[in-house]
């Protein structure tokens, strides 16, 4: 069977069952001997340092627990379905998160993508071709968004070839909608800056018969965000899976209504016939997305924070007695709920910028990063820190603070 003939058998819902064919056994496939183990970092010249920043993508978001490399080191030998693995995994999933149905993506940006395409397309195979060219093909072609929620990553949206509108209050919403109007989207971390919250922008999409959508993407912890905003209503929603979560950092979850996950994945790999087809996740990502998540939603949140709260104070204690050092400990309201510590200082007793205090523990050993915040003042969180690391961290900023 050639391989083309075989692809062309994957059309719509992948839950067809496996192909039939003769089987290797991995046991009988030599493996290559074991060498020893390599620094592939240092090998590379690539420098790694201590995260007293967050889960940012462009620092690699963080450090997978050792059950999530475990799952995927069990999972790496043995060949399955791809459909089906994410089937049952999607089972799971969505029963922990309190979802009809749910599916692992290559992170939250292609979960927004594949959920708006699925809204557009249905499970019409036609239409998931066309994708993202949506003139004349009697799609709808317009998402709705406030204004306080606009960011770059709204972008993942028009990949669809929709384009967004942007509204203020409830008024222009109910003005934008029309019949080429295909979702309404709400941006959880900003939900403080619209004038329209969660629950009443639900209903609005309710009262329209328009489909409501949130990205949450960094916003957890806390752990309640997972089922709370499907409990709400949403449509669907989007979630990292290599933040806070910690499993790996190219994959996410998309979470709703059965019938939008069920067209999203006709956009979603191993078919190739959609804007989708980049997307795709391995099975030990799937694996280890699922696996992090069980943890995770188990996990003693409470006594994990009282730790982080005892970490940040070391660091605080060590440099609050500085001359003019002010120290501040916040918790953020909506998202990466975690303690936050912004040291800032009286440039005319230490005369230094943030970008000379980043670089001064960036260039140092360990070399250590840090978030800027405004020009005399920077933040450190520890949650994603190995233990004993805010003991360093507490050292180095009050030597390069009482040196200056």
């Amino acid at each position: 069977m050639k391989r083309r003939d075989i692809l062309k058998g994957i059309t719509i819902l992948p839950f067809a069952g496996g192909i039939a064919g003769s089987v290797i056994p991995f046991d009988t496939v030599k493996a290559s001997p074991k060498s020893r183990k390599r620094d592939l970092y240092k090998e590379l010249g690539v420098r790694t340092f201590i995260n007293a920043a967050g889960t940012y993508t462009f620092m690699t978001g963080s450090i997978m627990h050792d059950y999530v490399v475990d799952a995927i080191q069990s999972s790496w030998q043995e060949f399955c379905l791809l459909d089906e693995l994410q089937d049952k995994v999607g089972e799971r999933i969505a029963a922990m998160v309190h979802a009809e149905s749910a599916v692992v993506t290559s992170g939250a940006f292609s979960g927004l993508t594949l959920g708006l395409a699925g809204i557009l397309t249905g499970t019409d195979v036609e239409k998931v071709k066309m994708l993202p060219f949506l003139e004349g093909s009697g799609m709808k072609s317009e998402v709705i968004c406030q204004n306080a929620h606009k960011i770059d990553y709204n972008h993942a949206l028009m990949n669809t070839g929709c384009k967004m509108v942007y509204v203020d209050s409830v008024a222009d919403v109910e003005k934008a909608i029309n019949e080429k109007t295909a979702l309404m989207h709400f941006l959880n971390i900003e939900a403080d800056k619209g004038q329209i919250k969660h629950e009443e922008w639900v209903a609005l999409g309710k009262k329209y018969n328009v489909p409501t959508s949130n990205d949450m993407a960094a916003d957890t912890p806390p752990v309640s965000n997972l089922t709370r905003f499907n409990d709400m209503g949403f449509d669907f929603v989007v979630v990292s899976g290599g933040k806070a979560i910690r499993g790996p950092q190219s994959a996410g979850i998309l979470m709703g209504k059965k019938k939008i996950i069920e067209a999203a994945r006709i956009h979603m790999p191993p078919r190739g016939y959609n804007i989708g087809r980049g997307m795709k996740v391995n099975k030990e990502e799937i694996v280890g997305m699922y696996v992090a998540l069980e943890h995770f939603m188990s996990a003693d949140h409470d006594k994990e924070f009282k730790m982080w709260e005892s970490q940040i104070a070391v660091i605080e204690n060590a440099v609050k007695g500085t001359n003019g050092v002010t120290t501040k400990i916040t918790v953020p309201a909506l998202g990466n709920v975690t303690p936050t510590l912004e040291v800032s200082w009286d440039t005319t007793v230490i005369k230094m910028t943030t970008k000379d205090l980043q670089e001064k523990l960036r260039n140092g050993n360990p070399s250590i990063e840090v978030i800027g915040h405004g020009d005399n003042a920077i933040n450190i969180t520890v949650w994603v820190m190995r233990p004993g690391q805010e003991k360093i961290v507490a050292k180095k900023l009050k030597e390069v603070l009482s040196t200056v």
